[in-house]
C-alpha cells in the first residue's frame, strides 16, 4: 500500500514538473489583467473591526502562467492579509492560472479607528504586487481607517458642494476630525470652528470635460459667509493635509487652499495653522479677514495672498511659502504687528505690495496695461528677512498720484537693496521706514532657520527693539512682552 501510494505521488510530481517545463509560458510580455487597478474598502469603521474584499486576476493568454510571487508591499502598519484557494497569508509563491481562466485573491484588513493617526490614518493605501516572468503589476488596495467627519462624504473628489449654514451659524464642535473632500463652499451664514477642530483637506488632481486641470481640496467661502475659527494656545485649530506619512510632513501643494471670496465679511482666525496647500489663505476683493496668533507655512505659493481686500494681522508667522510669505495685489487695507515673515529659499521676497491689477505685460515683466485701486498698507514691530538681498517688495502703479500708494514700516527689520536704487524706492529707509533695521544676510535673527525654529536667537538683533503696542501684551507663544522694551517680530525672547 505504501508503495503503491509512493508511487502515486511521484508520478502526479513528474505530471506537474512535466507541466511546468512543456506548457508555463515564460514569455515577457505576458501579462496579468486584473478585475479592477483598486481595490477598495469602502467601509469607515467606527470601533475595531475587519472587512474582505476581492480581485478577479485574469490569464488572458493561450498558455498557463504562473506568478512567480503575489505579496504586499508593506507601506503601512495596518493588518492586511491574503487568502488565495482558501490559503491565508501575506505572501504566495509559484501560483499557476491555466490558460485563458483567472483566479480569486481575497484580501482583508483590520483597523482600529481609534488608534493614532500615525497607524490609523484616514486613507491607508498598500501595494499587491504580483511578480510574473519578470515583470512586476500592482494593484493598490485602498481602505478606510480612521474614525471622522468626511465632508461631504468620501466620494466628493473631484466635486463642488456647498454647505448652507441656513442664516445662522454651523458649529463643528464634534471631538473627531474633519475630513473635507472636493471643492466644499460655505455659504449664508458663518462656520465656526472652536478650540480643537482638526480638519483635514483632501486634495486631489481633477480634469474637466473641457480639459481643464486643477487641484481640489479648496474651502471656500462666498461672500454672504464667513469663517470664525477660536483655536488657544493650548488647543489650536489646525487646517491641513490628510497626507499623514511621514514623508508628506513637509511637502506643500497637497490641497488648494482657504479662499474668502468677494465681500466675505467678519472673517476671523485665532490661533489657527494652516499648512501643506498651495495657496495658505487667498482674501478676495472687498473681503476681510482678522488674523490673530496664526501660522501659516509650506505652501507652494503665497501663505496669505490679499487682492483688494482688508487684512488685519498680530503675532503671526508665516515661513516655507515658495512664492511670497504675504501677496498684496491691487491694493486694499493692512495692517501688520508683530508679524514674523521669514523667507529662506523661495523664489520670491518675504512681502510684496502692489496697487494695481495688470492685465498685460511686456518681457520683462512690467505691467504695460493695469487698473490702479489705493493701497495702504502699515507694519509696526514685524521681521521681514530671509536668505535674498531684498525681501520687500514694491511697486506702484500710479507714480503721479502718491495718494494711491500709502505704506509705513515702523521698528521692523527688514532686508533691502535693489529696492532703495533711484529708479525703484531711495526714500524707503529714510521716509517711509521708521527706525527699521536693515539686516544683512550675516544677522543674528533667529534661532535655527535649518529646522524652521523662528524664535529669537540669544544674540538677536530684534531683542528690546520694537515700539510697545498697547493692546499686544502677549507673543505667539502667549508669553508676556516686555512693556517698555518688547521684541520685534511674533515671538518674544525667553531663554530656553
Amino acid at each position: 500500500m505504501r508503495l503503491t501510494l509512493l508511487s502515486a505521488v511521484a508520478l502526479l510530481l513528474t505530471f506537474f514538473a512535466c507541466r511546468k517545463d512543456e506548457n508555463f509560458t515564460t514569455d515577457a510580455a505576458a501579462k496579468l489583467r486584473f478585475s479592477s487597478d483598486t481595490l477598495r474598502f469602502d467601509t469607515v469603521f467606527t470601533s475595531v473591526g475587519s472587512a474582505t474584499r476581492y480581485i478577479k486576476v485574469f490569464n488572458p493568454n493561450n498558455k498557463p502562467i504562473k506568478i512567480s510571487k503575489i505579496s504586499l508591499a508593506n507601506k503601512t502598519a495596518a493588518v492586511f492579509n491574503l487568502n488565495i484557494d482558501g490559503v491565508s497569508g501575506r505572501s504566495f509563491t509559484d501560483v499557476a492560472i491555466p490558460a485563458n481562466d483567472s483566479i480569486y485573491v481575497f484580501a482583508e484588513v483590520t483597523i482600529n479607528p481609534n488608534a493614532p493617526l500615525s497607524t490609523s490614518p484616514f486613507v491607508i493605501a498598500e501595494d499587491l504586487i504580483f511578480e510574473t516572468n519578470g515583470n512586476k503589476q500592482t494593484v493598490v488596495i485602498e481602505a478606510w481607517g480612521q474614525n471622522a467627519n468626511y465632508v461631504p462624504n468620501r466620494w466628493a473628489g473631484g466635486k463642488q458642494y456647498i454647505l448652507d449654514c441656513g442664516g445662522s451659524e454651523v458649529i463643528w464642535d464634534d471631538k473627531k476630525p474633519y475630513v473635507i473632500y472636493g471643492v466644499l463652499g460655505i455659504v449664508n451664514g458663518t462656520l465656526r470652528l472652536p478650540a480643537g477642530t482638526h480638519i483635514y483637506v483632501h486634495g486631489g488632481i481633477v480634469q474637466t470635460r473641457d480639459s481643464v486641470v486643477y487641484r481640489d481640496g479648496i474651502l471656500y467661502v462666498l461672500g454672504n459667509a464667513k469663517i470664525v475659527s477660536e483655536g488657544t494656545i493650548d488647543k489650536p485649530v489646525i487646517i491641513e493635509s490628510d497626507r499623514l506619512e511621514k514623508e508628506f510632513v513637509d511637502e506643500s501643494d497637497q490641497w488648494t487652499g482657504i479662499i474668502l471670496g468677494q465681500m466675505s465679511q467678519g472673517n476671523v482666525m485665532t490661533n489657527t495653522t494652516i499648512r501643506n496647500s498651495r495657496v495658505g489663505i487667498r482674501v478676495d476683493s472687498a473681503a476681510d479677514l482678522t488674523l490673530k496668533s496664526c501660522k501659516i507655512y509650506n505652501t507652494a505659493s503665497s501663505g496669505l495672498l490679499a487682492i483688494h481686500a482688508k487684512v488685519t494681522a498680530e503675532n503671526c508667522l508665516f515661513y516655507n511659502n515658495y512664492v511670497d510669505n504675504v501677496q498684496i495685489e491691487y491694493g486694499g487695507d493692512y495692517t501688520f504687528n508683530y508679524c514674523t515673515m521669514a523667507s529662506f529659499g523661495s523664489k520670491e521676497p518675504a512681502l510684496s505690495a502692489n496697487n494695481v491689477f495688470c492685465y498685460d505685460r511686456d518681457a520683462l515683466g512690467n505691467c504695460t496695461f493695469g487698473k490702479a485701486y489705493p493701497l495702504s498698507m502699515t507694519l509696526k514691530n514685524c521681521i521681514i528677512y530671509g536668505s535674498k538681498e531684498d525681501e520687500v517688495g514694491l511697486y506702484d502703479g500710479t507714480p503721479n498720484v502718491a495718494t494711491d500708494f500709502n505704506y509705513s514700516l515702523q521698528n521692523c527689520i527688514v532686508r533691502v537693496k535693489d529696492l532703495l536704487k533711484t529708479d525703484a524706492f531711495p526714500k524707503f529707509l529714510t521716509d517711509n521706514c521708521k527706525d527699521c533695521i536693515n539686516a544683512p544676510t550675516t544677522a543674528k535673527v533667529f534661532r535655527k532657520t535649518s529646522t524652521n525654529d523662528y524664535h529669537l536667537d540669544t544674540l538677536s538683533i530684534a531683542e528690546q527693539k520694537a515700539l510697545p503696542i498697547p493692546l499686544i501684551t502677549k507673543d505667539l507663544d502667549n508669553k508676556l512682552r516686555d512693556v517698555a522694551k518688547p521684541d520685534i517680530g511674533c515671538y518674544e525672547f525667553y531663554p530656553r
